[in-house]
């Protein structure tokens, strides 16, 4: 089945206006990318970078589960569609370590989003004392079991797998436990939705870099790349894109 490749960017709480022109740039250079490009930059900047990001997507790092009310600081996933977001990041490592996020809270905002008519991309990944355990693929079947709608459908849903000992660590897994781990995802995802399971898109993410990106993307079943800290230059994510291209 042909999956349209992803480069997604994170851009995480890093970027003012300022940096409004590493989108001017990526649109550019990039205008005819065969991939879909995303960036995901703090909420402050989505509605200023939907307006100039032409080809570019544009997406949300979070979205509160409910569609409004007494949540001082959150926002629902209508509110993101309304700024131009199309996409919103959910589940991701530092959300469930940092603010307590457990699968059912990831898999309620999953639905939030979609009703919103957002694409969803929830978060995976185990932890270094979990991949030295032996626990990774139970930790990554209970995540996909519990942050993921019954309803899922390969155009809304898109899976990341970020073993979290490699997010910013430049620690990256062998190619061959990246093809295990996205092998198991997909089993996983057919095994429960079928055809629409097979049409999920997987994002490999965790220090990727142009320098590495090819090799990874070559990898079955790999999708396309979450990225975070190389996502904040254009030339530095371009370089991840062209490579997607490529592969």
């Amino acid at each position: 089945m042909a999956r349209r490749k992803l480069a997604a960017g994170n851009w995480k709480m890093n970027g003012t206006s300022a940096m409004l022109a590493e989108i001017d740039t990526l649109a550019r250079d990039h205008a005819d990318a065969r991939c879909e490009i995303l960036i995901c930059p703090p909420a402050t900047l989505i509605a200023r970078m939907a307006e100039r990001a032409g080809p570019i997507a544009v997406g949300g790092q979070d979205c509160h589960a409910a569609d409004s009310g007494a949540h001082t600081g959150d926002i629902s996933a209508g509110m993101l569609r309304d700024a131009g977001a199309s996409h919103v990041i959910l589940g991701h490592s530092e959300r469930r370590a940092d603010h307590g996020e457990d699968d059912a809270t990831v898999r309620a905002k999953a639905q939030a989003a979609l009703s919103a008519g957002l694409v969803a991309i929830v978060c995976v990944g185990e932890t270094l004392e979990q991949r030295e355990g032996g626990e990774t693929l139970d930790v990554i079947s209970g995540q996909l079991a519990g942050s993921l709608p019954d309803d899922a459908t390969g155009a809304a849903i898109v899976v990341a797998y970020e073993p979290v000992w490699a997010i910013g660590t430049g620690k990256v897994p062998t190619l061959e436990q990246i093809g295990e781990v996205h092998a198991h995802i997909r089993a996983a995802l057919t095994d429960r939705f079928g055809p629409e399971g097979e049409a999920m898109r997987l994002l490999y993410g965790g220090s990727v870099k142009s320098a590495n990106a090819g090799d990874i993307f070559a990898v079955a079943d790999v999708d396309g790349a979450l990225v975070g800290g190389a996502s904040l230059k254009a030339e530095d994510f371009g370089g991840i894109v062209a490579a997607l291209d490529q592969a």
